[in-house]
């Protein structure tokens, strides 16, 4: 499942192509995967001009011009595939089944959004995911999203905020408390993985076992990584690619993650891979003592 880079570099994107689109019609083969049609897509959604792409934690949404929006979520085999009706322009995100580049509709397509220069096509072969018409006041009170805790770059999270936010579930290992979306919005087992070895920090510490000045630096040093994710387009994990067809790179900077029997780039001991959280863990024994 994408992470917060992974939506991010898509929404960047997006963006250039689709602001100031207009809909000129929707289709769609699957209702739990776009069931808004009928009197609203017909009031809201068709002749609606596009006016922003934002993201909330891992949901893409575009925001229309009749004070509606559209929320989707990928999930795991989630596609979004722009396609010009005027050149030869291509543009591709998320799980990399030939769907990016093949001939559109095909058996994965669940909804065709039609603007005036191109199509939107909302490809998911294991129907996981969704597209949804609400209003746009109403997003903040969708179900998923707000249970969500802050975005990691949010203006008001800072050190403080940070500290206070983990101390909810101080009896948690760390990394738990970190993959909790209603703590903080946006990681996932890669980051989470990436900023803990760069923290010196065991996965499985509980958080109340960790000083203030400990937590300060995992701030600190979350914030670097998923700069550094954004920045390289994501990760190249085998179910995500960026607006452009394109596997990210940040998994060739990566320190720990998908690096098992191999040595420490910090003090070479051999990296270790167990199951912490309910997920695979990437840690330096030597780097991250409990």
């Amino acid at each position: 499942m994408p992470e917060l880079p992974e939506v991010e570099t898509v929404r960047t994107g997006l963006e250039k192509l689709l602001k100031d689109s207009r809909v000129l019609g929707v289709r769609n083969d699957w209702p739990k995967s776009f069931p808004n049609t009928g009197s609203d897509a017909e009031a809201f959604l068709i002749g609606a001009k596009i006016t922003t792409i934002r993201r909330r934690a891992k949901i893409l949404l575009i925001d229309l011009d009749t004070g509606y929006s559209l929320a989707i979520h990928l999930k795991m085999t989630g596609q979004l595939v722009y396609r010009s009706k005027r050149n030869n322009n291509n543009f591709g995100a998320g799980h990399p089944s030939s769907s990016l580049i093949g001939e559109l509709p095909d058996r994965s397509t669940r909804v065709i959004l039609e603007l005036e220069d191109a199509y939107l096509y909302f490809n998911d072969q294991r129907k996981f995911g969704w597209m949804r018409l609400l209003p746009t006041k109403e997003i903040e009170h969708m179900d998923f999203i707000k249970k969500l805790g802050p975005e990691p770059f949010a203006p008001d999270l800072d050190e403080a905020t940070f500290f206070e936010r983990l101390q909810r579930r101080k009896n948690s290992s760390v990394k738990a408390v970190l993959l909790d979306q209603t703590v903080i919005a946006g990681v996932g087992n890669i980051y989470a993985d990436e900023s803990l070895w760069r923290a010196r920090i065991h996965p499985s510490t509980l958080v109340k076992n960790l000083k203030r000045n400990r937590l300060n630096n995992l701030f600190k040093e979350l914030n670097i990584v998923l700069r550094l994710a954004i920045e390289k387009g994501g990760s190249t994990d085998k179910n995500y690619v960026n607006a452009e067809g394109k596997a990210g790179s940040y998994l060739s900077y990566a320190n720990v993650f998908r690096r098992e029997n191999l040595p420490c780039n910090r003090c070479g001991t051999i990296i270790q891979k167990s199951k912490i959280a309910g997920r695979g863990t990437h840690i330096c024994p030597e780097c991250q003592t409990p």
